[in-house]
């Protein structure tokens, strides 16, 4: 089902994306709507690029798939970086390194007031620097896989939680595609 929904995403924006339509952040903010993700991310076709835009929607198709330990397919499941990592691959055709350490390593250092919807924000939840990664999406919110038990999901970096562990920012240059 799930794999469903996903092609039926992808479908969507590959349709919307060859009409050409004039104004193509309208569009997106239309698809966002109707999926019911605007009130979880706020209008980010307004903000950001064709890739960034990319990248969230294709992440947002994957809301709900179970956390996997070492999971790198949404039908077995995701860990953080196995989600950040087959992200990156489906949208921009780059391969991320497998953990979220080497990521953060391979990844553009940025201030987290640069942030912008598709940059990896990097989190220490295991009493280890750079141990848990997300995609931003944008509001001072981000997606990932959280833990076992969980499921992908959204949510707001600014609660305690997350505030206390944020360990940085970085930005992926998908300019560099094979």
């Amino acid at each position: 089902m799930r794999f469903f929904l996903a092609c039926a995403l992808m479908l969507t924006l590959s349709v919307a994306h060859a009409q050409q339509s004039p104004a193509p952040s309208d569009d997106m903010s239309r698809l966002l709507a109707e999926r019911g993700l605007l009130s979880r991310i706020g209008d980010v076709g307004n903000k950001v690029g064709n890739r960034a835009t990319e990248l969230v929607m294709n992440s947002m198709a994957f809301l709900g798939v179970p956390y996997k330990r070492g999971g790198t397919e949404a039908d077995i499941g995701f860990d953080c970086s196995g989600f950040v990592r087959a992200i990156y691959q489906q949208t921009a055709g780059l391969l991320l390194p497998r953990q979220a350490s080497e990521q953060a390593a391979a990844t553009q250092k940025i201030d987290k007031h640069e942030l912008q919807p598709g940059d990896l924000v990097f989190f220490n939840t295991m009493r280890r620097t750079f141990s848990h990664v997300g995609i931003y999406v944008g509001n001072g919110k981000f997606i990932h896989a959280p833990k076992p038990g969980a499921e992908v999901r959204v949510e707001d970096m600014g609660i305690s939680y997350w505030a206390k562990r944020f360990d940085g920012a970085r930005r992926v240059n998908t300019e560099q595609q094979p």
